[in-house]
């Protein structure tokens, strides 16, 4: 019998794309789908309970609107989204790794806005004058639809890219 340590023969990030990808990745889109859950339940308040935007924080928003306030929890969940879009990418192959790089790459135009948002909340210089922090696409269209539009955007080439993960 060998008496040597057993080692590991992959690092921790080689064995999340590999042996550990399947499970972590369900994981992760658990929680890209309780993400949409909250911009899903503010887009309600906002167009069917007719709440002003600044009172429509999804649930989380709600219970603690502090996080809602400053950006916080979008700029931890974007961080999260960025992080995870990254340390899975190895896992895929062919088409559907071209398709994940895709919302990757969305995703970090994403990640800076919410940089910037939370940026504007700890200095408290707003953009374009505004009196709270503003987007810088938010000019065009107002943040609510704004950020429906880059999830959107993100999570569009995920399922593709799941869909082509499904099939290898």
């Amino acid at each position: 019998m060998n008496s040597q340590p057993m080692r590991l023969s992959h690092s921790w990030l080689q064995q999340l794309n590999h042996a550990w990808h399947g499970r972590v990745l369900s994981v992760y889109m658990l929680i890209v789908f309780g993400h949409w859950a909250e911009h899903i339940a503010q887009a309600y308040q906002v167009y069917l309970l007719g709440w002003r935007p600044a009172e429509a924080g999804g649930v989380l928003g709600l219970w603690f609107p502090a996080l809602a306030q400053s950006e916080i929890l979008h700029f931890v969940y974007n961080l999260a989204l960025l992080l995870g879009l990254i340390g899975l990418r190895e896992g895929f192959r062919g088409r559907a790794r071209s398709w994940w790089t895709a919302a990757l790459v969305f995703q970090g135009w994403h990640f800076f806005e919410h940089f910037l948002l939370q940026l504007q909340w700890l200095t408290g210089f707003y953009f374009f004058g505004a009196s709270q922090q503003t987007s810088l696409l938010q000019i065009w269209l107002p943040r609510v639809e704004l950020h429906l539009l880059y999830n959107s955007i993100v999570f569009a080439p995920m399922v593709v890219a799941l869909y082509l993960y499904g099939e290898a």
